[in-house]
């Protein structure tokens, strides 16, 4: 199925990054009863076309609208593209509640903290997300995770806000070069370069297999003599613990 990431936090915060098209399928396999909040890495189809399924974690009616947060090219495409959503003309089950949010700054929920990571998708701006949970008294992240996907560039500024994350999924589309995203490499090389300790390749195209893929990270760390360092292919379902 198209990327996504569904985050449980440890007194019960529930998110989701990216409502592709299979979100209603992904939300019922993983058991997804109501959502804190909704982040967005950009608007492609392949990463938005499932946000009218949000419309059963809406039902109540006393709960505030879900929060979805996005850089502000997303949240103008949501607005054009689910105009019929924000037209106050019905009330009701017939579209979900959200309340789209341009991002600025990082964002608390509950104590998991969202920072937008700046990267580029060919030549759009669009975001990654920096995962961190804050415990009782901190107020420093550290450790936590690092999501970003059709990536194709990402500046140096962004690389200093994601040093060190203790897991990073970050796409990697395929061996052959592509023009707005990272290829297994590339990928490979960010996740040396900042010094991930487990690194999951995301975003795959249907030219390799999952045996394939981690044959090749195998390789690479073989090559690149960075065996301690643990490397392989999401898949659908794939938990991780951070």
């Amino acid at each position: 199925m198209r990327s996504s990431l569904y985050i449980e936090g440890r007194a019960g915060e529930r998110v989701v990054i990216d409502t592709g098209p299979e979100f209603r399928l992904q939300a019922l396999r993983a058991g997804i009863t109501r959502l804190d909040a909704v982040f967005l890495t950009h608007p492609h189809a392949d990463h938005v076309h499932g946000l009218d399924d949000l419309r059963p974690l809406c039902r109540d009616l006393n709960k505030k609208p879900i929060p979805v947060y996005g850089n502000r090219y997303t949240i103008e495409e949501l607005r054009e593209r689910f105009s019929y959503i924000f037209r106050h003309t019905q009330y009701g089950g017939g579209k979900p509640r959200i309340n789209p949010r341009v991002i600025r700054k990082p964002v608390r929920i509950g104590a998991l903290s969202f920072t937008p990571i700046p990267v580029k998708h060919g030549m759009l701006d669009i975001v990654g997300w920096k995962i961190a949970e804050l415990e009782d008294g901190q107020t420093q992240e550290r450790g936590g995770a690092v999501y970003l996907t059709d990536t194709s560039m990402i500046p140096d500024t962004s690389l200093d806000l994601i040093h060190s994350p203790e897991v990073l999924i970050i796409g990697g589309l395929r061996v052959r070069p592509h023009e707005t995203h990272f290829t297994f490499k590339e990928a490979l090389q960010v996740a040396l370069q900042i010094h991930s300790q487990r690194m999951y390749l995301t975003h795959i195209c249907h030219e390799h297999s999952y045996r394939d893929i981690d044959a090749y990270c195998h390789a690479f760390q073989a090559d690149q003599d960075c065996t301690g360092v643990s490397m392989g292919s999401a898949y659908d379902g794939l938990e991780v613990e951070v």
